[in-house]
């Protein structure tokens, strides 16, 4: 017997398999809206996708693990307050508006003083807690 693997996009897991959907879909997402649809922290939620990468929210406060992620970078986007990444030989403070880029296999831990606000991208799948598996790790495809 021949298994068929089906792969379905985004759009057609979420808005019920209508493979016209991305073309009738086509709407800016607020992104302060969807801050408004959770509250916990280091939890990213799926707000989009764009070919094979994820769109997520994350509020974050306080300190996340140290880890890394061996397969891919990973782009960090202050929406509002601010983050740091500490880094083995520097800390990068990250401000309302700012980005940065963690190249794949660089050891990192965000953290944040107050809640901050950010969008992460980065391809689906990712595991936010990368190489290490931790009461912090999340699920990979929890969309709001």
């Amino acid at each position: 017997m021949v298994k068929k693997l089906i792969y379905y996009t985004a759009c057609q897991f979420h808005l019920g398999f209508n493979y016209n959907c991305m073309k009738n879909n086509i709407k800016p997402i607020n992104f302060l809206k969807k801050f408004e649809k959770f509250s916990e922290h280091w939890s990213p939620k799926v707000i989009s996708e764009l070919n094979d990468y994820q769109f997520k929210l994350v509020k974050v406060k306080g300190d996340f693990i140290w880890h890394n992620h061996e397969n891919t970078d990973e782009a960090f986007i202050v929406i509002e307050g601010k983050i740091f990444i500490e880094f083995e030989a520097k800390t990068e403070e990250i401000n309302k508006g700012e980005m940065i880029v963690v190249p794949k296999g660089v050891a990192h831990r965000p953290y944040a003083k107050n809640e901050a606000k950010i969008m992460i991208i980065e391809p689906s799948g990712v595991v936010n807690t990368g190489n290490i598996t931790d009461k912090l790790t999340a699920p990979t495809d929890d969309w709001i």
